[in-house]
């Protein structure tokens, strides 16, 4: 068995069942108007993605759409049991086309997300990087409360400075009170040391990628267009229908007598 199959069993107890997919011509259109069907030139394709691929044209790779429809599905399956038992989800996104959307789809379910940097360590060493998180909220906190009105100018310059520094690693982790439950990831090539730390701690990743990725490095691959706004924004919505399918099937808390 391989490392990634290992840390698939380990991470995932159990496959999502995923009903039989009839796609309507209609969803095939809308994908291919958002652009989802693009890939990169052929001769940047990863082997382990050609059978994704329907066709070349122009030198550029064409994505099977039913194919990636059906990994959206089952993405979308997974990621509404996590839901469903009040799992936490953390999203990256740090392209410009993507971190708009990356942005919306975390408020949405106020969930973690990173649009600007992947801060080393984030997964791996995140008992410390959680005390760092803590000590940036705490930095805002006592600046937006006024309590930062007793040191000089000149210091509260600097504290301005540390944290504006700060925003640019931090800003988006203030939700991550945990290691997530799952990782969604927009463009693995970009994010690639994320991966990483998320398969080291065993944590599902859930990659919108490209035709130029190796799709067998995360547990649930969707190949599409990882550089149109288009596209992504028709996959999360996709992803978020699911997700909120799963918070409404969530058991309602037992109350106390």
């Amino acid at each position: 068995m391989s490392e990634l199959e290992n840390n698939q069993s380990a991470a995932v107890s159990e496959e999502p069942a995923v009903p039989e997919i009839k796609i309507d011509q209609a969803v095939l259109e809308a994908m291919a108007k958002a652009g989802i069907l693009y890939g990169r030139r052929k001769s940047k394709t990863h082997p382990h993605m050609r059978s994704w691929i329907y066709t070349t044209r122009n030198g550029i790779e064409i994505l099977d759409l039913p194919k990636t429809m059906e990994a959206v599905e089952k993405a979308g399956e997974f990621l509404k049991g996590v839901a469903k038992k009040d799992g936490l989800v953390m999203i990256v996104g740090t392209k410009p086309s993507a971190q708009e959307l990356t942005e919306s789809f975390a408020a949405k379910f106020t969930f973690p997300f990173v649009v600007k940097r992947w801060l080393g360590g984030t997964l791996t060493n995140f008992k410390t990087i959680s005390k760092r998180i803590q000590y940036y909220m705490n930095l805002k906190a006592d600046k937006a409360s006024g309590k930062l009105e007793k040191y000089t100018k000149k210091e509260r310059v600097a504290i301005d400075k540390k944290i504006e520094k700060m925003n640019e690693f931090f800003r988006g982790l203030e939700r991550l009170t945990r290691l997530p439950d799952a990782l969604v990831v927009v463009n693995v090539n970009d994010h690639i040391t994320a991966v990483r730390e998320a398969k080291i701690m065993k944590i599902p990743v859930i990659a919108i990628l490209s035709t130029d990725t190796d799709p067998e490095i995360v547990n649930y691959p969707i190949p599409a267009n990882d550089n149109s706004k288009t596209s992504i924004a028709w996959i999360l919505s996709k992803l978020e229908s699911k997700i909120e399918e799963g918070l409404k099937e969530r058991p309602a808390p037992i109350s106390k007598p």
